[in-house]
């Protein structure tokens, strides 16, 4: 009974997890540039000194989308969006160096360029800083060029360059980390800037999340949960019979 009851314990523990997941990613589904976590479950066969007889359900992420979003053309000019495979240096929480497919940039009072969510940007050197007071112009290669007026023309200053990579250049692969943002797996350091991505300003790229798609799948693991539960109680009640049984015996 204990086999029985233990493995459905595991399926409903691990459905629990995989909603965790897809719930987060529908709460997601407006947030600039995001990117869908995957999550799968998959049998794992308990190894020790015993034969591996008892095999429980394991829920693991094993990858995150990187399928482009929908383009929301805005009109501002510090609104961009990367054009194809690629990713913008930002400064993570911990100071290191980290990618984001979020363009919704600002300018905070001490002139810092910042993400949406309040990450510094790199450019060269570190976090871009600009003067203030200045109308900004960021170029399709992501240069940052200031002006005194809003249409820039031939009154244009260059001041910085937003820093654009590419691990596909290099066979790397992006893997999301806790605080949200996207590293290359098995590279240390930052990654070299590249030449080949480009951007469109006064764009915005929308979350890659399918609401419908991960409304379906909640709804299913939810049903999967609601069976390992109903599992689990009829687990009890056959235990509870079969003491009885033994008593009266």
């Amino acid at each position: 009974m204990d086999k029985a009851l233990f493995i459905a314990m595991t399926g409903a523990k691990h459905n629990m997890l995989a909603q965790t997941a897809r719930s987060n990613n529908l709460a997601n589904v407006n947030t600039t540039g995001f990117r869908a976590d995957l999550e799968q479950a998959r049998a794992m066969p308990v190894f020790g000194q015993h034969h591996p007889s008892r095999v429980y359900a394991l829920t693991e992420r094993p990858a995150t989308s990187t399928e482009q979003g929908s383009y929301d053309y805005t009109g501002n000019p510090l609104d961009v969006a990367i054009k194809g495979e690629g990713w913008l240096a930002v400064q993570a929480p911990d100071g290191t160096e980290a990618y984001t497919r979020r363009g919704d940039l600002n300018i905070d009072p001490n002139g810092v360029l910042r993400t949406g969510n309040g990450l510094p940007v790199i450019g060269n050197g570190g976090p871009v800083v600009l003067p203030p007071g200045q109308h900004v112009h960021i170029a399709s290669d992501g240069t940052l060029a200031i002006s005194e007026e809003a249409g820039g023309g031939a009154n244009l200053e260059v001041v910085d360059q937003l820093k654009l990579v590419s691990p596909a250049e290099l066979g790397l692969i992006m893997e999301k980390g806790l605080d949200g943002l996207m590293r290359p797996r098995d590279f240390d350091g930052p990654l070299p800037e590249s030449e080949l991505v480009q951007l469109e300003s006064g764009v915005l790229e929308t979350s890659n999340v399918n609401a419908v798609h991960e409304l379906t799948t909640l709804l299913s693991l939810s049903r999967q949960y609601e069976m390992n539960v109903k599992m689990m109680k009829k687990v009890e009640e056959n235990a509870s019979q079969a003491s009885s049984i033994l008593r009266m015996g």
